[in-house]
């Protein structure tokens, strides 16, 4: 039986690497005696994988983790019996089984929507309200964002304009895009002072990560890029319901992507 939790990652808790975290949800499934299938072989392990490791020191409300179950597993109450045994800034906030034929997560993931907030006691030139929604202007009349974009391998120059699907500073243009408000988010922004909301492609093929965005910004307005200064905070991962394997599809595509929440793709009905 296979299953899709999604899950918030917060405080403390953005410091841990990808594995720690795995092997976190590994002892968690223990403790609360969750009945997690394992591989076959000299060296079993449960069957689990993510859709896109968050990196260190990013925060989130939205990360996805796929498992397979033993069909003998009770799902009822499956949330209070696994956040009885999480620590409180990693919360399990959505469970749910999928169809048999569902692709895993990370092989479906198409976009990603940010908050990018500045950090307490830190500045940038993006705090002024005024200033940041006429560079925001400058930015979206481009019609090429070239960064140099790198990778453990290579460092390529990349055309990123078609990628950013949404980029904004207004609350309301975020509520049209995600359904909820600053205030309704595992992160304080109290604490943390939201800046901009960015919806990006995401996904094996082309993955654009919000530090390019800013890194963008920070270019065109000859400003120096200062990754200290920001906290990055994933809002909700998607799958384009529209996609076939291998493509990727943007707002100005022939097929324009429909984007559909992780949790609710491939969800089985009843």
């Amino acid at each position: 039986m296979k299953a899709r939790l999604k899950f918030s990652k917060t405080g403390s808790m953005r410091f841990i690497g990808h594995l720690d975290v795995m092997r976190y949800f590994q002892k968690a499934f223990r403790r609360a005696n969750i009945a997690v299938s394992y591989s076959q072989g000299y060296s079993p392990h449960q069957l689990m994988s993510f859709a896109s490791p968050l990196g260190i020191g990013l925060s989130s409300d939205a990360e996805y983790l796929d498992i397979v179950l033993d069909d003998t597993e009770n799902t009822e109450n499956f949330l209070p019996r696994i956040n009885a045994v999480m620590n409180e800034e990693i919360t399990v906030t959505d469970f749910s089984v999928l169809t048999e034929e569902a692709k895993p997560s990370m092989a479906v993931l198409a976009g990603c929507d940010y908050l990018i907030a500045l950090k307490p006691d830190k500045e940038s030139f993006l705090t002024d309200a005024k200033e940041r929604s006429q560079l925001l202007e400058r930015f979206q009349a481009r019609d090429t964002v070239e960064i140099l974009k790198k990778t453990k391998r290579s460092e390529k120059l990349t055309d990123i304009r078609e990628n950013i699907y949404c980029i904004t500073d207004e609350c309301r243009t975020f509520e049209t895009f995600t359904g909820r408000n600053y205030q309704k988010l595992a992160l304080d922004t109290t604490e943390y002072t939201p800046l901009l909301y960015c919806q990006l492609t995401a996904g094996s093929i082309v993955n654009i990560k919000p530090e390019l965005v800013l890194e963008a910004l920070c270019q065109q307005e000859g400003k120096e890029y200062n990754p200290f200064a920001y906290q990055i905070h994933r809002l909700e991962m998607y799958a384009d319901a529209n996609a076939k394997k291998g493509e990727i599809h943007t707002l100005h595509s022939e097929i324009p992507c429909k984007l559909v929440s992780l949790a609710e793709y491939e969800r089985k009905n009843g």
